[in-house]
């Protein structure tokens, strides 16, 4: 048994179908079968019920259980031996919610490139809680998100504090208050927010860090059924919809200066929510014996430019 017999059966076990996995491994699948075979005569165990879909017996959890181990250890090895001898090559794997990924990747990569051109970025977007799970099973190596004080297993490195915004288009703001408009915009910078009950609002999702703080928001100011007109896991999406004039939507202030133009950002009311609604955006990467150097690089050039 090798290495690549345990990857071989790891991407069968996660697509539970011979055709699929070998079409993803690039291989044939009678190349799979074989090697699969090959795997249970060794053992002198089952390690699959083969019919659709495919069902690990017992054994075939212990297998994959051992096989996650070894492949990490590997991965390890592979990355602490480039690091000996200074060639390195291979892949990077970040984690990242669309548009914040928009605003720090393109200069972040190209300046980490021009130190280890042998490096591929792979990119995978995602929601916040859609990339922790992805950093937990070690399908990415790096994920830069909002992080829970304790996620076992995982080690954090700041990168930037983010302050968030209420956005609303000016016309939209005319609509919603006719009279008295200066009073209510007087209201809102000072952080009473009651008179949004009259405001339809654009939303992330629950699980979303704008949606969380957005949600909270509102039910502080005592507004216990908002308005929402549109319900999106993209920032940027959220930020064009109000743009529209579809409803207002708390955002992260960088994101807002990184993604409007100036000519957009003259056609909305800004209104800082308070240092008390700010999250700490933080990379976040497996706690392992040994951590490739690569990935400290990338951090340290996230944090230059940020």
């Amino acid at each position: 048994m090798n290495f690549s017999s345990m990857e071989y059966f790891t991407v069968l076990a996660q697509e539970r179908n011979f055709t699929r996995a070998a079409e993803r491994l690039h291989i044939t699948q009678q190349s799979l079968s074989s090697h699969i075979a090959g795997m249970e005569k060794e053992l002198g165990s089952q390690l699959l019920i083969r019919h659709v879909p495919l069902e690990l017996t017992y054994a075939g959890e212990v297998m994959l259980r051992y096989a996650a181990g070894f492949q990490k250890l590997h991965k390890e090895m592979q990355r602490e031996f480039c690091d000996i001898s200074r060639k390195q090559k291979g892949v990077l794997r970040v984690g990242v919610a669309s548009t914040r990924g928009q605003m720090i990747l393109p200069k972040t990569i190209a300046l980490f490139q021009k130190s280890y051109p042998n490096i591929s970025v792979e990119l995978t977007e995602g929601s916040n809680g859609e990339l922790h799970q992805k950093l937990l099973k070690g399908t990415i190596d790096l994920a830069i998100a909002d992080f829970p004080e304790n996620l076992p297993g995982i080690s954090l490195t700041d990168l930037y504090r983010e302050e968030n915004v209420l956005v609303i288009e000016k016309g939209l703001f005319a609509k919603c208050f006719t009279s008295s408009a200066e009073e209510y915009k007087r209201q809102l910078l000072a952080g009473d927010y009651s008179a949004l009950r009259e405001c339809p609002f654009v939303l992330g999702g629950i699980e979303d860090i704008d949606g969380r703080i957005g949600r909270d928001l509102l039910r502080q100011a005592g507004v216990e059924n908002p308005i929402v007109t549109a319900v999106s896991h993209n920032v940027g999406m959220l930020l064009q919809l109000s743009l529209c004039g579809v409803g207002a939507c708390v955002c992260p202030q960088k994101i807002v200066q990184s993604v409007l133009t100036p000519q957009q950002m003259d056609s909305v009311w800004l209104f800082p929510l308070g240092m008390e609604t700010g999250n700490c955006i933080q990379f976040g990467y497996q706690a392992q014996s040994y951590q490739w150097s690569v990935i400290e690089e990338f951090i340290l050039c996230a944090r230059t430019l940020v």
